[in-house]
This record gives structure tokens, C-alpha cells and sequence, in this order.
């Protein structure tokens, strides 16, 4: 199943490395009852990652929460340990690193790519979505490799503006 809007986001248990290291995240607890912007990357530390998709949000998260998110987070099929040093190195503080190493939220909601060619593993497609309560409001994936567009903050920060 891929993921569309109108969909619930499915109860998963993730990890956020915390003050003691990493602790679970069940999604359903972290999207209930608030508006979530996450959005998800292939691999932290990535290039891409790094210098285009990251650094948007970085810099738009006032904005983002100002505009009605409630919590900006951010997922990769990495462990907790290279999300909060991704985090650190990003200066990504207000943002939640969510880490699928196991990549079971990722195949579950149909997002995942198969990066086995460059020794990368499992891995999720670049996407942005916006849900209220748990449910999605906005989608956006971008599947050519290199282009950050409907994942990026700028679009998610237009969706919030025009009510999703």
C-alpha cells in the first residue's frame, strides 16, 4: 500500500535518540490530536540530504510551526544514533529525527526504494506530507534523484498558507 491523502498514518514504533540515547516513538502517540509536518530522506548525511533538502527546513521551521504545524519531524532509514549527530551537525534542533533503521514505517506506508546497487540497502523516497490527527492532508514525493520539489519546505510552508 502507498500511501495517499486521507489515509491514516500507521502506528509504528520508531526511535529519537533522547538525552540517554535511543528511545521509541510510536507514531500514532506523536500524531495524534496535532498537526505533523514530516518529511523524509533518503539517507542522513547524503549529499543531497545535507546541502538542499535539510537546510530548507533548517531555516523555514519557525515559519513552518508559525503557520499551524504543531511539530516539524524529520525520518530516514538510519539508527537514532546518526539522526542526533545529523541533527547536531544541521542545527536542527527544532525539528524530531525520527529513525527507521529497520525501515518498518517506510515499507509500510509504500515509500520505500531499493538502493541495493549503491550498497545503500532499503532506503525511503524524498517526500513531504502534512497530517492533522494522524491523517494525511498533503503528499508530495520526489522521485527523480537530485530534485527536491514537493518535498521541499517551501512547498510544505504554500500548502500550510492555503489549508493544506
Amino acid at each position: 500500500m502507498t500511501l495517499s491523502i486521507g489515509d491514516r498514518i500507521p502506528d509504528i514504533t520508531l526511535k529519537t535518540n533522547g538525552p540517554d540515547g535511543p528511545q521509541d516513538l510510536s507514531t500514532g502517540e506523536f500524531f495524534a490530536d496535532r498537526r505533523v509536518v514530516l518529511f523524509a530522506v533518503p539517507g542522513a548525511f547524503t549529499p543531497g540530504c545535507s546541502n538542499t533538502h535539510m537546510p530548507g527546513f533548517v531555516v523555514r521551521a519557525d515559519d513552518i510551526l508559525a503557520r499551524g504545524a504543531d511539530a516539524l519531524a524529520c525520518l530516514s532509514v538510519n539508527d537514532a544514533f546518526v539522526m542526533g549527530a545529523w541533527q547536531k551537525d544541521q542545527n536542527a534542533e527544532a525539528m524530531t529525527m525520527l529513525a527507521d533503521g529497520n525501515a518498518e514505517f517506510t515499507l509500510a506506508i509504500g515509500m520505500d526504494k531499493d538502493a541495493t546497487a549503491g550498497g545503500m540497502g532499503i532506503r525511503s523516497h524524498r517526500y513531504a506530507l502534512i497530517a492533522y490527527d494522524g491523517v494525511v492532508e498533503y503528499l508530495g514525493v520526489d522521485t527523480e534523484k537530485g530534485v527536491v520539489d514537493k518535498s521541499s519546505a517551501e512547498t510544505i510552508l504554500a500548502c500550510l498558507e492555503h489549508g493544506g
